[in-house]
């Protein structure tokens, strides 16, 4: 189903005045500055829809009325109140996942035909966080002070969060931040990218109807460099849980200063993944290509290095090349589509400058490397899955983000020399192994500084497993347990009982 189908694109309320509002303490209102600025569609390079710019007399707006909740009706709420809200949301969600996955293929590209994946992964964030509403606990703590101490913690919510999202996966981006921030008992203030606005102001209008409370749940847009940088640096935000570039993390990190606020930062990433020529051949090849290609390589953790044995190096880049030229790149909102646009005419110049870079440098195409412009593609903002073979490790195509369905295949000789290598790099985020050797795979895992580690397999993810880089690539966790406690804090209580 897709949105034309469902609503007919001119008909729906957020692709026409709806989404000229910002959601805050419950109430549909206008940016501060009454501007607007428009997004596209990327497939088509169409005006989409005017999106209220936010700015930080909004966010000011949006953090007070979250402060508020912070101790109104929400602060009454009991773990399994919140363990019923959130269930009430994930079924609403479940509900209209249709249109959620409709409104980012027409926002930001996104193929509708990942929808079932998706639904899965984000139904399931929310009962996941539901679960964990009420499985909050502090411990009582044994001391040995003389006399009678009692000694226990409690965990509490940090407070107001403020979650700033990515546009390559604006839907799973916003329910990874608001879910445990409501198992928690926080209040949240998201400022949505300004690519990708639509589906997280659905979720606000869905947080709504399963009876989040004002002020509870609020989402500016806007660009990052006001509504984004202002929310950064309120001096009464608690914690900032932010999905993005290091670039943009480091601008963070020292917004922060103000009040020492929590941070949890996913960042960028150069991830290897590296096939060994014991491996299965026919797995590996469409693992190692969705590894990168999915989301037209839109993923911060895709495995952009890959680092091929010398033996099958010949063999299986070209298998993945041939891989690459038979999946269907086309409109997002097309059923039948595996690989949509880029998100926007900035980031079409990005990647292509960075495929013209990596002829310059010597690497070789063997499949893509260029726009795509026959028929309808020449409107929106698309180029050809493609994979650079002939790459050393000092080339800019080896060792920058280009956030587009760019592979960069480099041979390697042995384990030793391609864990070293995998390593060098600034980031940590994913990971890649390959083989079928059990005590190779238990080595690598071992040795790759990278905060996932996929064996035979690549983006696996779910729910109850922590995700989260290490260098560069941030710190905090996101899902499981570790995610909850970033939302959290712990209070030590002293009782003299003597």
């Amino acid at each position: 189903m897709t949105i034309a189908v469902s609503y007919g694109v001119g008909r729906h309320p957020f692709l026409t005045e709806q989404a000229k509002r910002l959601f805050i303490d419950g109430q549909w209102v206008e940016a501060a500055s009454g501007k607007t600025f428009q997004t596209f569609n990327p497939s088509t390079g169409e005006a989409l829809a005017m999106i209220a710019e936010g700015d930080g007399v909004d966010i000011d707006r949006a953090v007070s009325a979250a402060r508020r909740a912070l101790s109104g009706p929400w602060a009454k709420f009991k773990p399994f109140e919140r363990q019923n809200l959130l269930l009430r949301l994930a079924d609403l969600i479940d509900t209209h996942f249709d249109e959620l996955a409709a409104l980012d293929a027409l926002d930001m590209g996104a193929p509708i035909s990942r929808g079932r994946e998706g639904r899965l992964r984000v139904v399931g964030m929310l009962r996941y966080y539901a679960g964990q509403a009420t499985a909050l606990h502090g411990e009582t703590i044994e001391n040995s002070l003389p006399g009678q101490f009692f000694s226990f913690t409690l965990k509490e919510p940090i407070g107001v969060v403020g979650a700033i999202i990515p546009w390559n996966g604006p839907l799973k981006s916003a329910i990874w931040k608001i879910g445990p921030a409501l198992a928690t008992g926080c209040t949240v203030v998201l400022k949505a990218a300004e690519e990708a606005c639509l589906s997280p102001l659905r979720i606000a209008e869905l947080c709504q109807e399963a009876g989040v409370p004002p002020g509870v749940v609020n989402v500016i847009t806007g660009y990052g460099e006001t509504a984004g940088a202002a929310l950064a640096a309120h001096l009464d935000v608690d914690k900032v849980a932010f999905t993005g570039s290091h670039l943009t993390g480091q601008k963070i990190i020292q917004a922060s200063a103000g009040n020492l606020k929590r941070l949890s930062l996913e960042l960028g990433g150069k991830s290897p993944d590296i096939v060994f020529a014991d491996a299965d051949l026919d797995k590996a090849v469409p693992g190692a290509a969705m590894a990168v290609f999915a989301n037209s390589g839109q993923v911060c953790s895709a495995g952009t290095r890959l680092f091929v044995e010398q033996p099958i190096y010949e063999e299986f880049t070209q298998r993945v090349a041939t891989f690459g030229k038979a999946l269907r790149v086309g409109n997002g909102s097309d059923p039948t589509t595996q690989i949509g646009p880029l998100v926007s005419a900035e980031q079409l110049d990005r990647v292509t400058g960075y495929m013209a870079l990596g002829r310059r440098e010597g690497a070789r195409p063997l499949s893509g490397g260029e726009r795509l412009t026959q028929g309808d593609l020449a409107r929106g903002y698309f180029v050809a899955p493609t994979v650079f073979a002939d790459v050393t490790d000092g080339m800019r195509i080896a060792q920058e983000e280009i956030f587009g369905p760019v592979i960069s295949a480099i041979p390697f000789t042995d384990m030793d020399e391609v864990t070293q290598r995998a390593n060098a790099t600034p980031f940590g985020l994913g990971s890649g192994v390959w083989t079928r050797d059990v005590g190779k795979a238990h080595r690598m895992a071992r040795s790759i500084r990278a905060g996932s580690v996929w064996v035979n397999c690549y983006q696996a993810m779910d729910p109850a497993v922590p995700f989260g880089g290490y260098k560069m690539s941030g710190y905090g966790r996101e899902g499981g347990k570790q995610h909850v406690e970033e939302f959290l804090n712990v209070k030590t209580v002293w009782i003299r009982t003597d």
